[in-house]
């Protein structure tokens, strides 16, 4: 007998937290199978969730799920921190957000989100879709955007 994954099992599961892990192992998955590496912090106190790292640096990813589906047909979801606070700048590089009744990932920078969104709403397919270039936005994890530069000293006698 073949037997294949369902993708979107996570949505059956009826807590939150439940639904959370399952989302960050979905997302590790992924990553990984993107070419990355993943590290995954010890415990739940982290200030994110995963840590992705892309050849130049590790970026802190915090992951979010959403199965909550809007009457106008888009999706939200509140993004709120430990005691339900912001994330302070500095924390999270970037907010994995899967919207599990379409298995739709989008990859969204913290300057975007940043502290000016509570609750953020989604909808996929339509004109005032505000997060679309996001939408499956796993590059974004690849890019370092680091250039580096380097000068020495022409008295640095080892330099020669």
């Amino acid at each position: 007998m073949e037997w294949k994954a369902n993708r979107l099992a996570g949505g059956l599961l009826k807590g939150c937290k439940e639904r959370g892990e399952w989302a960050e192992l979905y997302f590790m998955m992924l990553v990984v199978g993107f070419g990355m590496k993943v590290l995954r912090l010890f415990g739940d106190s982290g200030r994110y969730d995963v840590g992705v790292e892309n050849g130049a640096q590790v970026l802190r990813v915090q992951v979010k799920s959403t199965i909550y589906t809007r009457r106008e047909g888009g999706y939200s979801l509140n993004v709120n921190g430990p005691q339900r606070k912001k994330y302070e700048p500095g924390t999270v590089d970037f907010f994995a957000i899967l919207l599990i009744p379409i298995d739709e990932w989008y990859i969204i920078p913290f300057e975007v989100l940043g502290l000016t969104n509570f609750s953020i709403h989604f909808t996929p397919g339509s004109a005032r879709e505000k997060y679309g270039q996001y939408r499956e936005a796993w590059h974004l994890l690849k890019e370092t955007g680091l250039t580096i530069q380097a000068c020495v000293d022409p008295e640095w006698e080892e330099a020669v």
